[in-house]
């Protein structure tokens, strides 16, 4: 049973549209435990309007955040301090995906990490990497801060353009697993996440 919390190398590298993949690949349920802004959609929201199997169970949030910002200060715009026990996963049988917000040391409160919930929920992590000048060096110190904490790495998802000479490092200086690619889409449609999901659904029989 996949149990896989979805986190970026920072944010808009693409991770809702790899949830939405991961959510159509493995059948999975989805959950969400912090969205900041709610406006134009949420990220639940996209990733449910771009899934086609009629068996993924949406969770709802535990925080909805008005403020488009980092969850502590959104938190802290609506007087509210986000605390770990205020965090369980969801009941299920199933295949279960939980999307994070931003990159790993995104803060939740003045003393609370996205690192520290991934921790208290025991998931292993798929980490979103988009290639542009600097993504090595924030791919590599978000694998090291996982590494550092003994969070086990499921895979790592290139999304983008391909860049041979920074994917062959990233993968030799760390050897994670790499997942399929996913390429920029001038549209992302539930057709275009259906094709990628048959791809990610045959790699996960294979590791």
């Amino acid at each position: 049973m996949e149990r896989l919390f979805i986190t970026g190398i920072g944010t808009d590298v693409g991770k809702t549209f790899v949830s939405a993949i991961l959510t159509e690949a493995l059948q999975a349920d989805y959950w969400k435990p912090v969205q900041a802004g709610l406006e134009p959609t949420t990220d639940a929201g996209t990733v449910r309007s771009l899934v086609q199997n009629t068996v993924s169970t949406f969770f709802p949030e535990q925080y909805r955040l008005l403020m488009p910002a980092s969850p502590h200060a959104a938190a802290a715009a609506e007087g509210l301090t986000i605390q770990l026990q205020d965090f369980e996963l969801p009941e299920t049988q199933n295949h279960l995906l939980v999307e994070g917000a931003g990159g790993l040391l995104v803060p939740l409160a003045p003393s609370l990490l996205i690192a520290d919930l991934v921790l208290h929920l025991g998931l292993e992590v798929v980490v979103v990497s988009r290639n542009y000048l600097g993504s090595i060096n924030h791919t590599l110190l978000t694998l090291e801060a996982l590494q550092a904490r003994g969070i086990r790495v499921r895979g790592l998802v290139f999304n983008g353009e391909p860049n041979q000479a920074t994917e062959e490092f990233i993968s030799q200086h760390t050897g994670v697993p790499l997942m399929p690619r996913v390429r920029l889409e001038p549209a992302i449609t539930p057709e275009v996440v259906g094709q990628y999901a048959q791809v990610f659904r045959a790699w996960f029989t294979t590791v």
